[in-house]
């Protein structure tokens, strides 16, 4: 079993944790191929009502791995063209499997979400983080195109206000992130996450299962979530930003 992400299944709660501390979560193509074996194994898990997603350590997923969608070698990168393509396309194929898991998925945001790490926390069916989180999309910042988490941040705060965020790019605290939608609980600080998961969790299972997932199921098919196309294509439009030469300066500048 890859150890890079981990699945824990208490009764009626399955907890999956991005096992990859020392790189902050950071999504390297081993870790997508962790995260996609592991999500296979919840689709089919019978029982399960809610799935908590979390990272180990002190950071939730720091976004695409760098080094490995820096594509010259001779600067650190991995010295494939076509990794960064692989990478941003099975990213997209993940959020839409997660979004489309039969039980109610929380992400539980313990620290720092960027790029496509919000992305993930985005495509939960809820984001419970605390004030002192660093959230946010900073894409445009390094000169790449936030093109395969957008749809999710849509769905999730709406197109105008999802507009301003990718476009300006940047990070935002736990609590900025609660006034605008991203999180839906935002807890005072890191010490009382934990309770405060546990008390969404435990909403989530004193419901009835079947109808949890009937309405999930209907709410994903009135905004199109498991319309994977939508995110193909942006993965595919985000790796041909990120092959420019501004880009691959910018990503390169980055890890020095």
């Amino acid at each position: 079993m890859n150890e890079l992400a981990t699945i824990d299944i208490d009764g009626p709660v399955a907890t999956l944790v991005l096992n990859r501390p020392e790189q902050r979560n950071a999504l390297s193509i081993e870790l997508l191929d962790a995260l996609h074996e592991q999500v296979d194994r919840l689709a089919d898990a019978e029982g399960v009502v809610v799935t908590v997603i979390t990272g180990a350590g002190r950071a939730f997923c720091a976004g695409m791995d760098l080094k490995q969608v820096i594509i010259d070698a001779d600067a650190g990168g991995s010295g494939d063209p076509q990794l960064p393509r692989r990478l941003l396309s099975s990213l997209g194929r993940l959020t839409v499997k997660i979004r489309a898991l039969p039980s109610v998925v929380v992400a539980k945001v313990n620290g720092a979400a960027i790029g496509g790490g919000c992305g993930l926390a985005c495509v939960c069916d809820a984001v419970v983080t605390h004030a002192d989180a660093k959230l946010g999309f900073p894409e445009v910042d390094l000169g790449l195109c936030p093109a395969v988490v957008a749809p999710w941040l849509v769905r999730k705060i709406g197109a105008g206000p999802a507009r301003a965020v990718l476009l300006q790019g940047g990070v935002m605290r736990g609590e900025r992130a609660g006034e605008i939608g991203i999180a839906d609980i935002v807890c005072p600080d890191r010490d009382s996450l934990d309770a405060a998961t546990a008390e969404l969790v435990g909403r989530y299972t004193d419901s009835g299962a079947a109808a949890l997932a009937a309405t999930k199921s209907l709410l994903n098919d009135l905004d199109r979530s498991r319309d994977e196309s939508v995110v193909l294509r942006g993965a595919e439009l985000s790796a041909g930003v990120l092959a420019t030469e501004q880009a691959q300066a910018s990503l390169i500048a980055r890890i020095k």
